[in-house]
């Protein structure tokens, strides 16, 4: 046998005893045997460097560090999931589906487990890259720390395909975060707060060797990607298992929402027996094709659902109400706690919303209150406990100026919130604005980051997002904490984000209530800020998806000479305020006004791609058939009912070829 064979050998005899260990958790090999034939590889790797490999099992004992890590762009987005929390939103949510979609409807029920998101991309069976979830669009590549999780094959057993993501959840059993802690407390130091959140913290560590001390674990529960030999959700997480991976068995194919009620009562009892943490179920339409139909909103699929169990309650004093200026200028009112531990954190603030919540609650200083995780996530005020009410409570009586700089605050009606009308002269909602322009999803402007716009603010070098292009290396270097090469970062930072699209621009500028969403909507119906500066009230309402308060937002907005000002200095700077030609050229006004259903399996193109051509071409995707609809797409395997209510309603219907030839 050569030293290369070898060397594989010993390479796939390890990988095999790391999966039937750490996947299957039913060890053949002891961990001193283990323990020799790594140290026979490690040897002979350090002899032959030149059959190096990224994916060998020696390497998973960590010690690459990474200072910085990449931003890399997901190929496939990774969604949010919309919550329910009763049988109500889920028999809504089944009503919406059965509308949309044809055929007996079934679903994949399984576990949520609380840990950090991860996409895992494989090329070829070997790991590639592994990258957070981030904001959905983007993360962090954690490659070389994801390496160290023995339940993450860096090799994949049997068939795969030549290249997909597979996504989960980076968990901490509870075992291994109690040890984590008691060697903590051992040693003098602070014992970890949750699994969860230490889980969430070992990914970005700098040193891989320190992540592969943590017993992390990877539950994979989706994958994505083309050509993936398999038809639902279902044969997907078997497919998953058979290629290596670590797939939690609870999952169950049901096909009613008394069977998911029946999934979601059981875990409800018996998910404190599980080695994991856990906060509800998700469900998933099972047939991939339906799923791929049903689409996606701006920020979930329409085919999952996620069922949050019932959140956990506690009760403390309310020491005293603050309240915060928002960037809008909208003032939160904030209930400072006693603090208390909740769902594996400690609480300490909770949002009390607006002056109607506080009334509505009664909730005074001095008060015990009842507190819970809305969604588990965010801690909020759900009652008073009356009887333990001081016998000297007053009323509270919400504030009536800023408390930044004391203007007079305004209500309008119909609007729940308060507001400081200072737009340009209150410190807190020009800072606030500024962090929201150089935030990941709208600027991203590397080297700056919220301290650091404070800094700059309060030391007079800017007063507004525009400002931030005259700034000079000179003048940021005196700032605390600045050294030569953070400054130099900043400065290339906000260089490189003159190259950022339109409709990320138009969402950083802080147009209030102009989303993300809203933003792309604007952008690619006017093509130019210009466009929007001068559309009226009634203009922007005949945009789809356009409302009266968006619209007089946007109005109010372009009115404002210095807003206008600050647009014509990012302009004469540079920014990307127009869509980009090129970006123009592969667009039309060829179905604009037009209402278009897609329905079925394509074979030129895929359904993603032509929904897209759609939009380009100025039309819009629908996702039901009505009187409204101008024509239908049908490919293979369309729904008979949705063809039988197309007939009846006289809707026109075109094939793939028919609607490409359209567009020529």
């Amino acid at each position: 046998m050569s030293i290369q064979q070898n060397i594989e050998g010993l390479r796939n005899e390890l990988r095999e005893h790391n999966y039937n260990y750490y996947v299957l958790d039913n060890p053949t090999i002891s961990d001193y045997d283990f323990d020799l034939k790594l140290k026979e590889l490690q040897a002979l790797e350090e002899m032959h460097p030149e059959f190096y490999d990224a994916n060998s099992p020696t390497l998973r004992v960590g010690g690459e560090v990474t200072k910085n890590f990449n931003t890399v762009v997901h190929e496939h987005r990774m969604y949010s999931l919309d919550n329910s929390y009763s049988k109500d939103d889920l028999l809504d949510w089944e009503k919406r589906i059965k509308k949309m979609v044809d055929g007996e409807v079934h679903y994949t029920c399984e576990l949520k487990y609380d840990g950090a998101s991860i996409s895992l991309t494989y090329e070829n069976g070997s790991l590639l890259r592994a990258v957070t979830r981030g904001d959905g669009t983007q993360g962090d590549e954690v490659t070389a720390n994801i390496k160290t999780i023995k339940s993450v094959p860096l090799q994949l057993k049997g068939d795969f395909p030549a290249i997909f993501d597979i996504r989960g959840e980076i968990v901490l059993p509870f075992e291994g975060f109690i040890k984590m802690n008691e060697e903590r407390l051992e040693a003098g130091e602070e014992p970890y707060r949750n699994p969860r959140n230490t889980a969430s913290g070992s990914l970005k560590l700098q040193d891989s060797a320190e992540v592969a001390k943590r017993p992390l674990e990877c539950l994979l529960y989706n994958i994505t990607g083309p050509n993936l030999g398999f038809d639902t959700q279902f044969e997907g997480l078997e497919k998953a298992r058979q290629m290596g991976f670590k797939v939690p068995s609870a999952a169950k194919l049901v096909s009613s929402v008394d069977a998911i009620f029946e999934f979601v009562e059981y875990w409800d009892e018996h998910r404190h027996d599980l080695p994991y943490e856990t906060d509800g179920v998700v469900i998933k339409v099972n047939n991939l094709q339906q799923q791929e139909e049903l689409g996606y909103t701006a920020k979930a699929p329409r085919w999952a659902m996620a069922y949050k169990f019932k959140a956990e309650q506690v009760s403390t004093r309310l020491n005293e109400i603050t309240y915060q200026v928002g960037r809008t200028g909208a003032i939160t009112p904030v209930a400072n706690l006693e603090p208390v531990e909740l769902a594996g954190t400690t609480v300490k603030r909770a949002s009390l919303h607006n002056a109607d919540q506080i009334e509505k609650l009664d909730v005074r200083e001095g008060d015990t209150v009842y507190v819970e995780k809305g969604g588990e996530i965010i801690p909020k005020i759900i009652a008073v406990d009356f009887s333990k009410r001081p016998v000297d409570s007053l009323s509270t009586q919400y504030i009536t100026q800023c408390p930044e700089c004391q203007t007079e605050l305004v209500r309008q009606e119909g609007d729940a919130k308060h507001y400081c009308p200072n737009y340009n002269g209150c410190n807190v909602q020009i800072i606030g604005r500024i962090q929201h322009y150089i935030s990941r999803k709208a600027m991203d402007i590397e080297g700056l980051g919220g301290e650091t716009i404070a800094l700059l603010v309060n030391e007079g070098l800017i007063s507004n997002y525009s400002d931030l292009y005259t700034l000079t290396k000179e003048q940021v270097l005196p700032l605390e904490r600045m050294a030569e090469k953070s400054a130099e970062n900043l400065i290339n930072g906000v260089e490189t984000s003159k190259q950022i699209p339109f409709e990320r621009v138009l969402f950083a500028i802080g147009i209030r209530y102009v989303g993300e969403t809203v933003a792309k909507k604007l952008a690619k119906h006017y093509k130019s800020s210009d466009a929007i500066a001068n559309a009226s009230v009634e203009d922007l309402i005949a945009v789809d998806e356009i409302g009266d308060r968006i619209a007089e937002s946007v109005v109010a907005f372009f009115s404002s000479e210095d807003n206008k000002e600050n647009i014509e200095k990012l302009k004469s700077f540079g920014l990307q305020l127009a869509i980009s030609a090129e970006k123009l050229a592969n667009q039309t006004d060829k179905l604009k006004g037009q209402s278009i259903v897609v329905s079925g399996v394509f074979e030129t193109i895929s359904r993603t791609e032509l929904k897209k051509m759609i939009e380009d071409n100025g039309g819009k995707v629908s996702s039901s058939i009505s009187s409204k609809t101008n024509f239908l797409v049908a490919g293979d395997k369309m729904g008979p009912s949705k063809l039988a209510k197309a007939e009846t309603l006289g809707v026109e219907i075109i094939s793939e070829n028919d609607f490409l030839l359209k567009l020529r």
